[in-house]
C-alpha cells in the first residue's frame, strides 16, 4: 500500500496535480471520451453552458455554488456514459466591466472621453484580459470539469458574428426597430439600462396630497409635475362618475393657470389613495402606456442629467432634489398643498452609478415582443413552421407545454408574470464597452448588415447592445451558429441550463426568446434554478455588510472538496444556502474519513485477488445488498437534480454505515482464521469501497481521484470516465 496514506490528506498538495491530470488527459472533451470508448455513441449526449462570470473582478460564492451544482451533474452525466459537453466562458458585461474602468481612470483624473474611445477601449480590454485569467484559475480550483477547447467569450469574433447575424435575423423579421419610448436612463451613466441593472432603495420621505382643481392628488415627486395636463380616474369610479372622458377644465397650478383634460383608464386603481391621479408620460413607464393608449401629449420636464428644463420657469436648470422644497413653498403660498405625510417607498437607483434612475423618452433600438411574425423552421412541438406568433406568445408556449422543465416548478408562476407583464425590450446602450449596433447609414440610406458595408462615408450607429443580446444566444453561439456545425447538430438544444434564481427574467427567459427566433427552437430542455448564498446568520454575503466570503480562501484551508459539500448537502433547487466556516471544516473531517477508511481497506485487501470472486457469505452479502440500494436512491436523485438528497445519503452512508458498521463488523472476519469468511469480508469491503468512491467522485472529484490512483484494478484509468455504478 503507498505510503501516502500513512499522513493525513492534504487538499492543498493534491489538488493542482489532481486538475493538471484531467486537464492533460483532454476528457473533458466528449470527442476525446468517445475516441477512447469512454462514451457510447448510442446514448443521448448530454450537454451545458457554464453561465459566464462577469469579467469584472474575481468569481464570488455565488459562483462556486453554481460551478459545485454543475460539476456534480457533469461528472454523473459522464460517468453514465454518455458524450457530456460542458462548455465555459466569460461574459464582457458592458456596463459593468466599463464602469469599473471609468472608476479607476477617474482616480487619475482622468475621464474617458480625454482619451478617445479606442484608447479607452483597449484599456477596458486589458482590464477584462486580466479579470478573464483570475476567473478561468478560480474555476479550476473548484474542480470544474469544463471542456476549456471550446472556450468561449461573448465579445470574441465568433460571438461578434452570431450576435450580428441575430440582430439582422430580427431586423428583417420587423422584430427589431428604432423607435422613441420609455427607457430606464441612469444620468450619472449617461445610459439606458436595463431592469437587472437597477437597485432598490428604500428611502423615507414625504407625500404629499395636491389641490388640482376640484380633484386631489398625491405624489413623493411634485417636482415633476409640471407637464401633468391631464387627470386620470376608473371609468367605474362612481366618485367621479359626473366626469366625461375628454372633458377640459381649467385649474391653478405650479406656474399659472393650465388647461387639464379628463381621462378614463381601467388601469386606475380605485382604492388606492383618491382614485385620481395626473400622470408625467415622459418620466413614467405607467403614464407612458396611458398616454399611448389615448394618444395622449407628452412633454420633458427631466433632462438627461436629471435637471429641470424650461417648462419649470424659474426652476429650470435645478437638480430635481434641490428643486423639490422651493417648488413646495411656491405650491403652499398658492394654497395647492392640501396636506403631508411620512412616506417609506422604494426607489429605483442605477447598480453601478448609484444616480436615482430617471425614465425617459428616447430614440432607442428595441425588440417588439407583441409583434407577430412567421415563425422559421419550427422544432417546437405546437408551433408550425411559418405560423404567425408573437416572441411573447412563443416564450409562454415553450413553458405551458413543458418544452423547456423549470426546476424546482414553484418559478412557473414567476416566469409567467414576467412574460405576460413583458414590454419592448431596449436593446440599445449609450456606452463603448460592447458589440457595436450592426447599422450604418449614408446620405440617407440605412445598411443593416452581418460584415461592414463597402465603401467610404458610412456612419455606424455609435450605441452598443446590451449584454444580454449577446448572452441571450449562449446556448448556440457556443457551438457554432450561425455556421452548421457538428457541435450545433450534437449537442442543442442543450440538456440543461443551471444559474440562479434571481436572473430567471434577465436571462432564462432571453434565452428562449432568442433561441426561438434564431433557431426555432427551445435552448434547453430543463433548467435548474439555485438559491442565494447567504451567512449563517441567513443575510446575504456582501462587502459593504462585511460578511463576503472569498471561495479561494475557503479551498485554501479546506479543499475544493469540502467547500462543494458545504454548499451542496441541505439545499435544494430554488433555496438559498448558508455557508459558515464550521460546516466547510465539517467536510474536511469526511475527506479524511473517507482516506482512512480508504487505507483500512486496502490494508486489510493486500493479498485479496480482484480477479477472483469469492463465495460470498449471506452476513458480508447483505452489505453490499445494502449499499447498492444506497446507490439505486442516489442515481433517482441525481436523475431528478435532487443533488442535495444524493450528497447528504452518501455522506451518511459512508461515513455512518460504511465505515462506522459495515468495517467494525468485518474485523472479526478478516482477523479470523477461516480463509472462506475472510475472502468474503475482503470482496464486501473492496466491492463497497470502490462503489462508494464512485458515487462519491461528483461530489468530492479531488480526493476520490486521489485514492483512486491506488485502488487494484484490472483496467486502469481515471475515475472521472468510470462507469457509475449501477
Amino acid at each position: 500500500m503507498n505510503e501516502k496514506f500513512l499522513k493525513p490528506y492534504d487538499p492543498t498538495s493534491t489538488e493542482d496535480l489532481i486538475y493538471s491530470l484531467w486537464e492533460k488527459s483532454g476528457l473533458f472533451n466528449p470527442d476525446i471520451c468517445v475516441e477512447k470508448k469512454y462514451a457510447d455513441l448510442n446514448k443521448e449526449p448530454f450537454s451545458i453552458v457554464l453561465p459566464p462570470p462577469n469579467v469584472t473582478g474575481v468569481l464570488h460564492t455565488g459562483h462556486a455554488f453554481m460551478i459545485a451544482i454543475e460539476d456534480t451533474i457533469v461528472r454523473y452525466q459522464r460517468m453514465l456514459g454518455k458524450r457530456t459537453l460542458w462548455i465555459p466562458g466569460t461574459d464582457h458585461a458592458a456596463i459593468a466591466t466599463q464602469s469599473k474602468v471609468e472608476k479607476e481612470l477617474a482616480k487619475k483624473n482622468i475621464r474617458k472621453n480625454d482619451i478617445g474611445r479606442e484608447e479607452f477601449l483597449d484599456k477596458v480590454r486589458e482590464f477584462a484580459q486580466n479579470s478573464h485569467d483570475n476567473i478561468v484559475n478560480q474555476v479550476r480550483k473548484m474542480g470544474a470539469s469544463v471542456d476549456w477547447s471550446r472556450e468561449a467569450y461573448t465579445l470574441d469574433e465568433k460571438r461578434n458574428i452570431a450576435v450580428r447575424t441575430a440582430f439582422k435575423n430580427m431586423y428583417d423579421a420587423g422584430l427589431i426597430y428604432q423607435g422613441h419610448r420609455i427607457v430606464n436612463w441612469d444620468p450619472k451613466g449617461q445610459t439606458t439600462i436595463s431592469d437587472d441593472e437597477i437597485v432598490y432603495t428604500e428611502e423615507k420621505t414625504k407625500f404629499y396630497y395636491l389641490k388640482y382643481g376640484p380633484f386631489t392628488i398625491g405624489t413623493a415627486r411634485p417636482e415633476t409635475k409640471f407637464g401633468d395636463k391631464y387627470v386620470v380616474m376608473h371609468p367605474n369610479d362612481e366618485r367621479y362618475s359626473k366626469y366625461k372622458h375628454g372633458e377640459k377644465f381649467e385649474l391653478e397650478w405650479i406656474n399659472g393657470p393650465i388647461t387639464a383634460t379628463i381621462i378614463k383608464d381601467e388601469s386606475i386603481d380605485m382604492a388606492f389613495g383618491t382614485g385620481v391621479m395626473t400622470i408625467t408620460p415622459w418620466h413614467s413607464t405607467v403614464d407612458f402606456e396611458i398616454a399611448q393608449r389615448h394618444k395622449l401629449d407628452k412633454e420633458q420636464i427631466i433632462d438627461k442629467y436629471g435637471k429641470l428644463l424650461p417648462i419649470a420657469g424659474e426652476f429650470s436648470g435645478m437638480k430635481i432634489q434641490d428643486a423639490r422644497e422651493k417648488i413646495l413653498e411656491k405650491m403652499r403660498a398658492k394654497g395647492l398643498v392640501e396636506k403631508e405625510e411620512d412616506y417609506t417607498h422604494n426607489i429605483s437607483t442605477a447598480e453601478r452609478t448609484g444616480a436615482t434612475v430617471e425614465p425617459q423618452i428616447m430614440n432607442q433600438w428595441f425588440v417588439a415582443v407583441d409583434k407577430k411574425f412567421s415563425f422559421p423552421h419550427s422544432k417546437i412541438p405546437g408551433i408550425n413552421e411559418g405560423q404567425m406568433i408573437s416572441l411573447k406568445e412563443m416564450m409562454l408556449n415553450v413553458v405551458t407545454n413543458g418544452h423547456t422543465k423549470i426546476i424546482p416548478d414553484r418559478f412557473n408562476k414567476t416566469y409567467f408574470n414576467w412574460i405576460e407583464n413583458l414590454r419592448d425590450w431596449c436593446i440599445s446602450r449609450q456606452i463603448w464597452f460592447g458589440h457595436r449596433i450592426p447599422v450604418w447609414t449614408k446620405n440617407g440610406e440605412t445598411y443593416v448588415g452581418v460584415k461592414d458595408p463597402d465603401g467610404e462615408g458610412w456612419e455606424q450607429d455609435p450605441d452598443t447592445l446590451d449584454t444580454w443580446f449577446s448572452s441571450g444566444i449562449w446556448t448556440f453561439s457556443t457551438l457554432g451558429w450561425p455556421e452548421k456545425t457538428k457541435d450545433f447538430e450534437t449537442y442543442h438544444p442543450t440538456a440543461l441550463l443551471e444559474t440562479g434564481y434571481d436572473i430567471i427574467f434577465f436571462w432564462v427567459a432571453r434565452m428562449i426568446l432568442m433561441t426561438g427566433f434564431n433557431i426555432g427552437d427551445i435552448p434547453f430542455k430543463t433548467v435548474y434554478l439555485h438559491g442565494l448564498v447567504r451567512a449563517p446568520d441567513g443575510r446575504k454575503m456582501s462587502k459593504s455588510l462585511g460578511n463576503a466570503a472569498d471561495p479561494l480562501d475557503y479551498i485554501k484551508n479546506f479543499g475544493a472538496d469540502s467547500l462543494r459539500m458545504a454548499m451542496l448537502i441541505g439545499s435544494g433547487p430554488g433555496n438559498d444556502t448558508k455557508l459558515s466556516e464550521e460546516n466547510v471544516r465539517g467536510y474536511k473531517k469526511f475527506a479524511n474519513k473517507i482516506w482512512n477508511a480508504t487505507r483500512f481497506v486496502l490494508e486489510s485487501t493486500q493479498d485479496f485477488d480482484i480477479e477472483t470472486e469469492p463465495e460470498i457469505i449471506p452476513e458480508h452479502q447483505e452489505f453490499i445488498d445494502e449499499c447498492n440500494l444506497v446507490i439505486k436512491d442516489i442515481t433517482d436523485d441525481l436523475d431528478n437534480y435532487r443533488l442535495h438528497l444524493a450528497g447528504e445519503k452518501i455522506y451518511h452512508y459512508f461515513w455512518h454505515t460504511f465505515a462506522d458498521v459495515t468495517i467494525e463488523k468485518s474485523k472479526t472476519a478478516l482477523n479470523g482464521d477461516d480463509e472462506k469468511t475472510k475472502k468474503s469480508a475482503q470482496f464486501a469491503l473492496f466491492s463497497i469501497l470502490t462503489k462508494t468512491l464512485k458515487v462519491l467522485h461528483p461530489f468530492m472529484p479531488f480526493v476520490t481521484e486521489e485514492i483512486w490512483k491506488d485502488i487494484p484494478m484490472k483496467e486502469r484509468r481515471l475515475l472521472m470516465v468510470e462507469k457509475w455504478p449501477l
